[in-house]
């Protein structure tokens, strides 16, 4: 059985008292597209830098690519391609300058790489652009052009989409395929919830501990605690207040003009609609809803 491409095992990392990354294991394997998911400070961003050598772990140990990601980190970041949270790029040079810039560190000096680069992420064409003057999207794939040039078989992608438009960040997933269908290994962090729907597996952070690691579907499935409901009742603030008292009512939040309730599982629409009423909500419509990972992050931080 191959070697993974990525091997955490009980990975720790203290500043001070502060532990930022506690105790995490999980593996990645060849062609995977993993998604690691929590809110900022959760520990996704030390994550990465450990397994890049970048922090040295307090306690466990990591592998990336078959080598000792603090050891031998010279020879896992010759391999590997990494685009932080706030990539740097010279606003002063134009975007062909910035790769070539950047591809020099990697001893890539071969215009033809530099040309075949740009095609990959969408630019041929914008090589002469001062980077300035780019759009936050196409800054964003410069920056994957730049993590990209050395042709990694591994990237590791911090935040990549935060604050690009929807339509830039539905572009930057389609590179991402086209990367993994070409053989590239990804580990993505994100805090947007339906961007890790587009993962092969998503790893859950929260307090720097990885709560679950599994595809969508799965976690669905298996965190969830019951069925799902979308529930539009008036009042809606004393609907929320009244159903919190219903049985078999697990959990219940606001979602935008309506409540979004998980029930026991099993629970059928005429009985919950009677313990609705009874606790004197007026139902205006109730439809079974699906569970979303939103849902599954909120019923593993409540465990």
């Amino acid at each position: 059985m191959p070697e993974p491409v990525i091997l955490a095992q009980n990975l720790t990392r203290r500043f001070g008292d502060f532990v930022a990354v506690d105790n995490v294991s999980f593996s990645v394997e060849a062609g995977e597209i993993v998604g690691y998911l929590g809110p900022n400070g959760s520990g996704k961003t030390t994550t990465i830098r450990m397994l890049l050598g970048l922090y040295e772990p307090s306690d466990g140990k990591a592998t990336v690519l078959g080598f000792d990601a603090f050891r031998q980190s010279e020879q896992v970041r010759a391999r590997a391609g990494y685009m932080s949270q706030k990539f740097a790029l010279y606003d002063d040079l134009t975007v062909w300058e910035n790769l070539t810039f950047y591809g020099g560190v990697y001893g890539i000096h071969d215009k033809k790489r530099i040309e075949e680069t740009l095609a990959l992420v969408g630019l041929a064409g914008h090589g002469s652009e001062l980077a300035r003057a780019l759009s936050a999207g196409w800054r964003q794939r410069l920056a994957l052009a730049i993590a990209l040039v050395h042709r990694p078989k591994l990237l590791f992608l911090d935040e990549p989409t935060s604050g690009v438009d929807p339509t830039a960040r539905r572009s930057f997933w389609d590179l991402i395929y086209a990367l993994a269908a070409e053989g590239v290994t990804v580990l993505v962090t994100t805090h947007y919830m339906d961007e890790a729907e587009y993962c092969g597996r998503v790893g859950m952070m929260r307090d720097g501990k990885l709560l679950a690691l599994d595809t969508p579907a799965a976690l669905k499935m298996e965190v969830v605690p019951g069925d799902v409901w979308e529930v539009h009742a008036e009042p809606l603030q004393t609907a929320l207040n009244a159903s919190e008292t219903c049985t078999g009512v697990v959990r219940v939040g606001l979602a935008g003009d309506h409540l979004r309730m998980i029930t026991m599982r099993g629970m059928k629409e005429k009985d919950l609609r009677l313990q609705l009423k009874s606790a004197g909500m007026t139902v205006v419509a109730l439809e079974s809803g699906e569970p979303t990972l939103e849902d599954v992050f909120l019923s593993l931080a409540k465990g």
